[in-house]
Parts: structure tokens; sequence; C-alpha cells
């Protein structure tokens, strides 16, 4: 139940040869450790997936935590795709704190990389990312900065009950009743309507309507990871000619990605598969970390043969879907999310693994980063790929992180269920390059929406 990230840096120009070994050895010098990184399970593995209460660490140790590796010979992106595809396979020590950093070194004459895992149960991709960009510095010249889990979780901003109201006990008492009211009314006209959607033509997609695919049955615990990286302009380009957002294109490459891997290795179901798409419930201010997430559940259209066709399709779905949770009170949407995922979660709860119901046939999220270069003690990062976990039923998370102009993918894959997952990262390339053959020549948006 972990989710990571990998981050690749340039070393400084002018750095001395020992500067990642000293990097490593300032990383394993003792500080003082701030939650989320220093929370632990009670009871450890005997009683912490049971009562998943956690409690606050002083001693932690370092040497474990922070480990250090090289990549072997040319040390290009494959080398470091198969070493972060095994630790990212590698469990948790319940036992101790939730969360491993790797150093790793040899990619390349002049860079480096540093892999972050951490249980899902104590960030989202939105606050994990939050929280170790506010170790980072826009200053390439800065040093001395400190490492990333000696920096704790921020903020949580603080709402009045009533805003423009007295704050009396009465008063949020009174609110906190109204808010409920109108979470559960959001609720039910939520639940009436996918269950119209479950049975009608209509764009809207609802949840546990995913057909059979490669996609599902059992995992077991080994990962494959492989990564894309795009400049987000020539993404954004498209989407305006397309007259359609980012997240849609993401979609759509994502979908044709699948299509041609599913046609080659298995085989594409007669009805489209579904996508989750994570929804940011974090304020704008909100520096805290734990998760607060949202779900859409859309359509990707992997079962229509003509490309633009197929966008038209994910279009149509998505902008139904995001209605669907506009029209949500702010108090419902994270029940929503249970409303959503919750059959399944039972299900995997009560032994059922593969067999338990599945809500979406892929999970594919987009998490907004910095729009300007930022560095560590000098060393400019280069790009950011998410990783994510994996549950029975689904082999397949695709998310992607946009950084100083850049839109970097990550494609987390099962092992067994999926052979050759770098394919889907030249399929997803060939499917850009395909699109924009269709869409750019005639130099006209698409229609707009109705």
């Amino acid at each position: 139940m972990h989710v990571g990230a990998l981050f690749e840096f340039t070393l400084p120009e002018g750095a001395s040869p020992v500067y990642l070994k000293d990097q490593f050895e300032r990383m394993r010098e003792a500080h003082p450790i701030p939650p989320p990184w220093n929370l632990k399970l009670v009871g450890g593995g005997r009683i912490g997936p049971r009562l998943p209460l956690m409690r606050e660490e002083r001693d932690i140790d370092l040497g474990y935590h922070v480990c250090h590796s090289a990549l072997p010979h040319p040390g290009g992106q494959r080398e470091l795709g198969i070493l972060v595809s095994r630790l990212h396979s590698q469990q948790l020590d319940l036992h101790r704190p939730l969360w491993e950093v790797h150093l790793i070194e040899g990619l390349g004459a002049d860079r480096f990389a540093l892999y972050i895992k951490m249980h899902h149960s104590l960030v989202d991709g939105v606050s994990g990312l939050r929280m170790i960009l506010r170790a980072l510095s826009a200053d390439p010249a800065e040093r001395g900065m400190p490492a990333f889990w000696t920096v704790g979780a921020g903020k949580h901003p603080r709402r009045d009950a009533q805003e423009g109201g007295s704050a009396t006990p009465l008063g949020n008492a009174i609110g906190a009743a109204r808010s409920a009211a109108d979470a559960l009314a959001g609720l039910g006209r939520a639940a009436l309507d996918l269950g119209r959607a479950a049975i009608d033509d209509r764009p809207l997609q609802a949840p546990y309507t995913a057909p059979a695919s490669a996609l599902g049955g059992d995992l077991t615990g080994q990962r494959r990871f492989a990564t894309q990286q795009y400049e987000l302009e020539r993404l954004r380009a498209l989407a305006k000619t397309a007259d359609c957002t980012l997240n849609d294109v993401v979609l759509y490459l994502s979908s044709t990605a699948l299509r041609r891997y599913l046609s080659e290795y298995a085989q594409v179901p007669d009805r489209p598969l579904t996508v989750g798409i994570p929804v940011n419930l974090h304020e704008a201010d909100d520096e805290s970390t734990g998760t607060a997430i949202g779900m859409m559940v859309a359509q990707l259209a992997t079962n229509v043969a003509d490309p633009s066709e197929r966008l038209e399709a994910i279009k149509r779905s998505t902008a139904d879907a995001k209605r669907h949770l506009r029209e949500l009170p702010p108090e419902a949407r994270k029940p929503h999310t249970i409303l959503i995922n919750g059959p399944y979660l039972v299900g995997l709860i009560a032994g059922l693994g593969a067999r338990a119901p599945i809500p979406f046939s892929v999970a594919i999220s987009n998490v907004p980063g910095p729009s300007q270069p930022v560095y560590f003690n000098g060393s400019r990062l280069n790009a950011v790929f998410p990783l994510s976990l994996l549950l029975h039923g689904s082999a397949l998370n695709i998310s992607c992180v946009s950084y100083a102009g850049t839109l970097g993918f990550g494609f987390t894959g099962a092992r067994e269920t999926l052979p050759n997952l770098q394919r889907l990262t030249i399929y997803m390339g060939e499917a850009l390059d395909e699109i924009e053959a269709i869409r750019r020549p005639a130099g006209v948006p698409a229609a707009a929406r109705g």
C-alpha cells in the first residue's frame, strides 16, 4: 500500500568527485524527524494491519531508511527503471516508520536520482509532493539544505463552521448538522445519477461497469516501472486545437496506448475500459499530509477505432463526470469517494482478492507541480515521475506530474500480468504524433461542447 516518486537531478556545475558521498553522509546525520516521517504503526505487523493506529517514534534508524545504490554501466533509463521496479516491489517494514529513500548514482556522468516511497495512509500524491517540494529551493546557489524527512507536514487551514457568522458551540453544532444533511442529500442524488448511468447510454460512466480485461486478476508483489516525459507546451497546444483540457489529452494518450498494447498482448474488450480519476480535495493553502481525494469515473473509449472519435468520446465522458462531481455539495465529496470505492474495499477486506467488484479498469492521475525549476543543494531537479500502488483486479496505474514546463508520466504495472510494460511508453509517444497529425493541419479548433 505504498506510493512513491522518482526524482532525477543534475549535479551542480563544478561538483567535487565526492559530492554525492557527502550528500549521503549528511542525509544520514541525526536530526529531529517530524511527522509523518516518524509515525509508526502501533503493534507492528501483528496488530497494525487490523488496527491502523500510529504513534511517533523518537529513535529512527536512518541507516535503514536512507540507502545508497549505484547503477551498472551504462547507467541509462533502462537500468534505472529496472532498479526502481525492484525497489517498488518490496513492501515497507511495518515495524518501522513507513518510508524509505534511495540515493541512486551512476545515471550518466553528471546525474543522479532519488527514489522515495511512503505508505499511502501518510500521504496522497498532492500532499506528498507539496511536502517534499518545501525542502527544495528556487535558488541554485543555496547550500546546507535539510533532507526531505526533516521537513514535516505544514499547516492545515482552519475554517469557521459558519463563514460570516458566529463560531459559538451552538452555531458550530447547527452548521455541522446542516452540512451532514446537505452531504446526505447530495449523496442520494449522486447515487441516483450513477444508477441511471449504469442502465442507459448517457456519457456519465457508472462505477462497477468495467469489462473483463487483461488488467484484471490476482496480482503478485512484483512490479514494473516505466517513464515518459513531454513538453507541456506541446500537450497544451494539442488541447487548444482539440478544444479539450490537458487532462483529456492525458486520458486520450493513455487510452490509445492501452488499446494498441491490448491488441498485441491480449484482447481489446468490446466495451470501453473505464478510468478512475483522483480529484484533489486539499485547499490551495493546505500544507498538511494525509489523504484528501475525490474520485471521478469516465470511459476511455478503447473500443473506438477512429482516433478523433475516441478523443471526442473521452471529452463527453469527462465533461459529464465533472458535472456530476460539481453538483455534489463540498461536504459530500469525500463520502462520494467511499460510495465509489466502498464495495471494492469491502471485498478486499473480506478476502475476495480479484473476485471483489472492480469500480474501474485503471486509475490515471495528474498532479500539478512547480512551474519553475527547483534545486537541492545546487543540484537541479530535471524530472519527477510518480509511482503508485496496485490492488487486486487493477494491474496498471498511470500517473503524471507537471514540473518546469514538462509532464512526467510514471507507469506502474504488475510484472507477471503486463509483460513489456515499457511498450506503453512507446505507444503513447506514437499516439501523440498521430493525433497531432490529424488535428493540427486544419488549424481550426474542434467544435465547442454544447
